[in-house]
């Protein structure tokens, strides 16, 4: 007699930091050592070795601000094409389907640092600057997975909410706008969270462009002291030190919109 085979079970791996589990008050739990313990290293190297640490320090505000800039600005529209998207990809429309459905397959199937070389120097004789190409191809890129979580948020919505809708009079537009997205938003947040951690780390490969973003200076500063091991120790400290504590405030936001996570 055959045995009752084992129920499989969904893995699921982020690309983007780890986000502390809710009610975790361990002193010396995992997202503490990593945060903290980046965060004193930035603090005691330009202390202990003011030059060159302290000079790489001073050297990358800038590279920092314009980091925020590229990740910030593309996530918005990367969650507008998403939102599109994905609305596109549960379409009756067979030619609306059709198009975010391929846009999503395509967009996903090359890789990011391939979009960015041909947005920039493939369609160069559109002169985009390279702040702008950077921007776009990122934009292009994670639109094409904020759709796909989209569509996900928006099957996930129990089918009883949108025949309650359509039973009240409401439009199938209506119904979408009014009652299916306003939970949608609540759904999606924890992987929204995620890939804007993610699109933050991708965001160091603007750098090829000429865009002065974190590794930007910190290769600018090794290039000319030739100092690579302490350049590139601080541009990855700081990073860390951004993507957790991002990943902390993604923690928080979904405690205060009431989303329970295992612990």
């Amino acid at each position: 007699m055959a045995a009752n085979p084992t129920p499989r079970q969904k893995i699921e791996v982020s690309d983007g930091a780890l986000i502390p589990d809710r009610g975790e008050s361990s002193i010396f739990s995992a997202w503490k050592i990593s945060f903290f313990g980046a965060l004193v290293l930035l603090v005691l190297l330009p202390i202990i070795s003011p030059d060159p640490f302290w000079d790489i320090m001073k050297f990358l505000p800038d590279g920092i601000l314009n980091t925020f800039k590229v990740t910030f600005i593309s996530i918005f529209f990367a969650l507008v094409i998403g939102l599109f998207t994905g609305l596109g990809r549960i379409s009756r429309n067979v030619v609306v389907n059709r198009i975010a459905t391929v846009y999503v397959e395509v967009i996903r199937g090359i890789p990011l640092l391939v979009q960015l070389f041909y947005i920039y120097y493939g369609m160069g004789f559109l002169q985009i600057s390279p702040f702008v190409s950077a921007i776009t191809a990122m934009s292009v890129c994670y639109g094409a997975y904020m759709g796909e979580i989209f569509r996900a948020g928006i099957q996930s919505i129990s089918k009883g909410q949108m025949e309650a809708a359509l039973a009240l009079g409401l439009s199938r537009r209506q119904a979408i706008r009014k009652v299916i997205l306003p939970q949608t938003f609540r759904t999606i947040l924890p992987p929204t969270g995620n890939e804007f951690i993610a699109l933050l780390k991708d965001s160091s490969l603007v750098s090829i462009l000429a865009v002065s973003d974190l590794l930007r200076r910190g290769r600018e500063y090794a290039s000319t002291t030739f100092e690579y091991f302490e350049s590139y120790t601080v541009v990855a400290l700081s990073y860390l030190v951004i993507t957790l504590f991002l990943s902390k405030m993604v923690a928080i936001m979904e405690d205060k919109l009431g989303y329970g996570r295992e612990n």
